[in-house]
């Protein structure tokens, strides 16, 4: 703390010390409590889903579900001594893996992985502010995709790493490569299957972010000017072909992108097949994201006049933190549905102290139990969120050219 007592006792004042000691101390507390909450090892589990949870993630009724417990078919579950039912996340997939097998052909594709004519699906959750629900809505998408049955990668494009931390990633402590590996300039370059790693939820996986992502921001421009190659002009395509390497592994990629138009957006906007855009609705918000629209548009097209192929199947407009008895809100929310009918969901993502309070320990809603919360809270929230990602997961489905 030498920085710190230079400055209650001395006209020296080491501002550079201070900020780096104060960040290291923050460091280590989250360190602390990531100890205290995930023992043994420090790495996340996941709770047990109910039987209703269950059924809902299946797209089955919970009769059907007990009907084949009871007839000794599929995973045991645990047991309460009140007779309650619950599924570990593993358990849910070895039931989808069974009913899809078992259950009458034709009528319900319950493993819903890509099939061979379907492309991977890239979706861009973009925002040129920050808070406005980016983070949130891009682990909650990636983890109800996950549970609903799809093979899912999320890359967390932002240096601050929010997505990361959620995941139970501490980058500044872990030591984890970001994309920034794969997406270098230089001989040190890996593949991107050297930076996925395995998160507690069964068919998802992540690519976590850390401060050197930002090194890409300074050595493109740079790269751009080297006429003895063309990878620096042609830096918008890199995202794309990085994950031509592990195409057959994944159904769907969720990024959640820095909120800045920067080389980071712009090149994983190139390799999107839509973009999610969140958007609180306050006017300052809606003010920032109509600069953010026309830069942005602006720049897709000069990608596109460059040769890059855009091959955007959908992009939406997501209503996020909203507070439906909040009056200005409302009428922010009907301005915008009438100015773009085609392309505001139809589900809002409400503002919720569950989801808020979930996020202090480094959770989503999904992982936390509904026992920690008042139930009208949790339950509004969790009706909220799954409605945003059943129509997130069609609009998906219906790329693919599914009914």
């Amino acid at each position: 703390m030498t920085a710190l007592r230079k400055m209650n006792g001395s006209s020296e004042t080491h501002f550079d010390e201070i900020i780096l000691q104060q960040g290291e101390l923050i460091s280590d507390k989250l360190n602390m409590l990531r100890m205290e909450q995930y023992p043994p090892n420090a790495e996340k589990g996941l709770r047990r889903f109910s039987l209703a949870e269950t059924a809902y993630f299946l797209g089955v009724t919970q009769s059907n579900i007990k009907k084949l417990h009871l007839e000794g078919k599929g995973p045991v579950p645990t047991t309460s001594p009140s007779g309650r039912r619950s599924y570990t996340a593993e358990q849910l997939q070895e039931l989808r893996q069974y009913l899809d097998k078992h259950g009458r052909s034709g009528v319900k594709q319950y493993v819903p992985h890509r099939r061979p004519n379907e492309d991977l699906h890239v979706i861009s959750v973009v925002n040129f502010k920050g808070g406005s629900g980016k983070t949130t809505t891009a682990s909650h998408l990636a983890q109800h995709l996950a549970l609903t049955g799809h093979r899912v990668l999320a890359i967390d494009l932002d240096p601050q790493a929010s997505l990361t931390a959620l995941h139970g990633i501490q980058p500044e402590l872990d030591n984890v490569p970001s994309l920034y590996e794969t997406l270098r300039y230089d001989d040190d370059r890996k593949p991107i299957t050297d930076v996925i790693r395995c998160t507690n939820f069964p068919g998802l996986d992540i690519i976590p972010a850390n401060l050197e992502l930002q090194e890409y921001e300074y050595e493109t421009p740079v790269a751009a000017t080297d006429r003895s190659t063309t990878e620096g002009r042609l830096f918008f395509t890199r995202i794309a072909n990085a994950l031509k390497d592990v195409d057959d592994r994944y159904d769907v990629v969720v990024i959640d992108c820095p909120p800045q138009l920067g080389y980071l957006t712009l090149t994983a906007l190139t390799a999107s097949s839509s973009v999610l855009v969140t958007v609180h609705p306050q006017m300052l918000d809606i003010m920032s994201m109509s600069q953010f629209l026309l830069m942005l548009g602006g720049i897709m097209r000069s990608i596109r006049e460059a040769g890059a192929e855009m091959k955007l199947k959908w992009y939406r407009y997501l209503v996020t933190r909203y507070e439906p008895t909040d009056g200005p809100q409302v009428q922010m929310v009907g301005f915008m549905q009438a100015m773009f009918p085609q392309q505001m969901l139809t589900a809002q993502m409400l503002k919720s102290t569950a989801i808020s309070d979930a996020g202090i320990t480094k959770q989503t809603l999904y992982e936390v139990e509904r026992i920690h919360f008042v139930r009208s809270t949790y339950d509004r929230a969790m009706r909220s969120l799954n409605a945003v990602n059943e129509e997130i997961a069609s609009l998906v489905h219906q790329a693919w050219g599914r009914k």
